[in-house]
């Protein structure tokens, strides 16, 4: 494994990577201006923010498997092009957490002091104490919009400074909100009765400009406003407004909608305390963002295990060797109806019976997409890119949950429903013993049988002599069979139409495959390779 580091990260994080003795660890001293010529070997690659890796980038990066990123925000990588490619992208959420909460409450205890002020007007020689009165944090409302891990700290923070805490989030637990001692409101209960306000929300459509001249008109005469999340998300000439005309008392700013902000209507203002991006940047957060990245690039280059992706879902180790065994069903399931299955793909549902509908789903379908899309295009699909893949091709997706156990008995069902323009078929299969892949079904007709190596899958009528034909044929051939799985289905009674799948223990030619497809009653013939 080659892994890049492409900027400064914790001596820490290096050292946890250099653990691995058969690991080529390529620092940014060595690298000398020759970034995409390290990159054409490289398993993984870690910046930070200041390395742009782009669509350009990314076509010298034949092998590369993993982005990490040490710290939060990624836009400084094209996430689309790596998803394209099957880059996994990371970053490392909460790492900084600790940092960004105790700025943003350090930017609020210098509003309510007027610390800035105070120093500046010390230093110039004045004593100005009357003027530089200021107000408890005690017993004031706090708002805070977004209850991530960012936000759950400034909320504990809060909390023993005697604050009352509202929060805005629609997807945090009540629990947590329990065990926090915090109020949930709306974001017009927040505007109304905050006396401070703090963001920590990501940029979204929904979230870019939220502070703007009615929302701000909304807010509590004398409030004040922290930013140290995205400076989008404060409209800049709404809030200069604001100050200026004593609606908002003060404002504290990490972050700017342009950075650094020259043109800001901001900086000429006395209420406003300005700084320079640097919430998340104390030694203790770099150490930790650095550590985090290089452990969560060492478990998915090791074991697979995908943590605080941005363009996959990320899994704890247990989660994800839990999940293993029924990935490798999916996918051998879309490999399967792909083999078996004529025609122009046109959609593909991934339906779940039983505890696995409640799991996070994504690379379960994204594994069955995968089987199914590689025994077809040149361009290899893998667990991050195969939806993005489908998609590219009008191929649609969809996934149907069922939490409560199939009646077929197996509590864990998967099934992968294939529809081309000439047919529609599907395949039934669940995890058997907790590791082996197994075929349950095909369309209507039960079949149980192993998804794994050589095998061949046949439909024909139904009618006596015609797996003695086949046993015959393939002993001809010297062809040893491993297993031999029957189904049937009747039309009035009577039998109509049966399947095999034969698994074997050589590949077999296609000369051989002609001799079974002439077997009278014989409709298809398919071979493969699970």
């Amino acid at each position: 494994m080659k892994i890049v580091v492409a900027e400064k990260i914790a001596p820490a994080a290096l050292a946890l990577l250099e653990e691995e003795s058969k690991w080529q660890v390529v620092g940014p001293d060595a690298i000398n201006g020759s970034l995409a010529a390290h990159l054409e070997s490289a398993d993984a690659l870690i910046v930070r923010s200041a390395v742009f890796v782009d669509g350009k980038t990314l076509d010298a990066a034949k092998k590369l498997r993993v982005i990490g990123r040490a710290g939060v925000g990624v836009d400084n990588i094209d996430v689309e092009a790596a998803t394209k490619r099957g880059i996994a992208v990371m970053n490392t959420p909460g790492a900084n957490a600790v940092a960004v909460a105790e700025h943003a409450f350090a930017m609020m205890l210098a509003l309510a002091r007027h610390l800035t002020r105070a120093d500046a007007t010390t230093r110039s020689g004045k004593w100005e104490k009357k003027s530089l009165q200021g107000t408890e944090l005690r017993g004031k409302t706090l708002g805070i919009v977004g209850l991530g891990r960012i936000g759950v700290e400034v909320a504990r923070r809060a909390k023993a400074f005697g604050m009352k805490v509202v929060a805005h989030d629609p997807f945090v637990s009540t629990v947590l909100v329990r065990e926090l001692g915090v109020t949930l409101a709306t974001l017009d209960e927040i505007y109304k009765d905050a006396d401070y306000l703090t963001l920590h929300v990501g940029l979204t459509p929904q979230t870019q400009g939220m502070i703007n001249p009615q929302t701000l008109a909304r807010m509590k005469r004398g409030a004040r406003i922290v930013n140290c999340a995205r400076g989008e998300l404060i409209d800049e000439q709404a809030l200069a407004a604001a100050l200026k005309s004593g609606h908002i008392a003060g404002a504290a700013l990490d972050v700017f909608t342009v950075e650094p902000p020259k043109d800001s209507p901001l900086l000429a203002l006395a209420n406003v305390l300005l700084t320079p991006h640097i919430a998340g940047s104390t030694f203790e957060a770099q150490e930790a963002v650095g550590v985090q990245i290089a452990m969560q690039v060492r478990e998915y280059l090791k074991r697979g295990v995908i943590q605080n992706a941005v363009n996959v879902p990320s899994l704890t180790h247990e989660e994800y060797v839990e999940m293993q065994p029924y990935i490798a069903l999916a996918e051998r399931l879309g490999a399967f109806l792909a083999n078996v299955t004529a025609g122009n793909v046109e959609a593909v549902s991934v339906r779940y019976s039983g505890r696995i509908a409640e799991w996070k789903t994504e690379l379960l379908r994204n594994a069955a997409v995968k089987g199914i899309l590689n025994q077809m295009l040149a361009e290899k699909a893998n667990l991050v890119n195969a939806a993005a893949i489908a998609a590219e091709r009008g191929v649609e997706v969809s996934e149907i949950k069922k939490p409560k156990a199939s009646s077929g008995g197996a509590g864990n069902v998967m099934t992968v429903l294939l529809k081309t323009n000439s047919e529609e078929r599907l395949a039934k299969g669940a995890v058997l013993h907790g590791k082996s892949p197994r075929l349950l079904a095909v369309d209507d007709i039960d079949v149980e049988a192993p998804l794994e190596r050589d095998l061949i899958y046949m439909r024909n009528n139904d009618v006596p002599g015609v797996i003695g034909k086949v046993g015959t044929i393939l002993g001809k051939h010297a062809i040893n069979i491993a297993n031999f799985s029957l189904g049937r289905r009747e039309k009035n009674g009577k039998p109509a139409e049966a399947i095999a799948v034969v698994h074997v223990d050589s590949k077999p030619t296609e000369a051989v495959l002609d001799e079974l497809r002439k077997i009278e009653a014989v409709k298809l013939v398919k071979a493969m390779r699970l």
